[in-house]
C-alpha cells in the first residue's frame, strides 16, 4: 500500500504528468493520516501547482477542517498575492458552511479574481450563522473600512457588505 501511495504522489507532482487531477483525487481517496500530513505540508510548498493539487486530493479526504486551515493560511499569505484566485478556487470542492468569516475575509481583502469567487461563495453556501460569527464579520468589515486597499472599491463593497450583515443580525433580533 505504501508503495502505491508513493506512486500516487509521484504520478501527482510529476510536472510532465498530463493526468496529475486523477492522481490526485486517487490519491485523496485512498489517503490516510500520514498522506493528509504530507499533503498539507504540500499546501505550502513554494511550487503554486503542486500546492493546487495538494489542495485537490485533500478534497478527496475526510479531513475538511485541517484542510481548510492549512488552505486558508495559504490565502492569506501576502506572498501569495498574486496566486490567491486559484487557491479560492479549490475551495468549490469543500464543504464551506463552517467558514463565512474566512470566506468573508478573503472577499474584503482577497485580490479581484480571489475576492470575486468568495463573493460567489457568500451568495451561494448555506453558512451556519451566529452571533459570535456576525461579531467576528463586523470586526473584519471596520477593519476594512478603516484600511481599505482599494479606495475606488469601497463604495460598491459597502453596497454588498452593510445590507447582508444587517440581515444577519435580523435574524437573531
Amino acid at each position: 500500500m505504501e508503495e502505491e501511495i508513493e506512486k500516487l504522489f509521484q504520478k501527482m507532482l510529476d510536472p510532465e504528468e498530463s493526468e496529475a487531477y486523477y492522481f490526485a483525487d486517487k490519491l485523496g481517496q485512498k489517503a490516510d493520516e500520514k498522506v493528509k500530513d504530507r499533503l498539507i505540508e504540500l499546501v505550502a510548498d513554494e511550487d503554486w501547482e503542486k500546492a493546487y493539487l495538494a489542495c485537490r486530493a485533500l478534497s478527496k479526504t475526510p479531513w475538511n477542517e485541517e484542510s481548510l486551515d492549512a488552505i486558508f493560511k495559504v490565502i492569506y499569505d501576502r506572498k501569495n498575492k498574486l496566486k490567491q484566485g486559484a487557491f479560492v478556487q479549490i475551495l468549490e470542492e469543500f464543504d464551506l458552511s463552517q467558514r463565512f468569516v474566512d470566506i468573508f475575509r478573503v472577499y474584503l481583502f482577497g485580490n479581484f479574481k480571489a475576492s470575486t469567487l468568495a463573493k460567489d461563495y457568500l451568495d451561494q453556501v448555506e453558512f451556519e450563522i451566529s452571533p459570535r460569527t456576525i461579531r467576528k464579520a463586523e470586526k473584519h468589515w471596520n477593519h476594512y473600512l478603516n484600511n481599505p486597499e482599494d479606495a475606488d472599491s469601497l463604495a460598491i463593497k459597502r453596497m454588498e457588505v452593510e445590507p447582508m450583515l444587517l440581515e444577519m443580525k435580523e435574524l437573531f433580533s
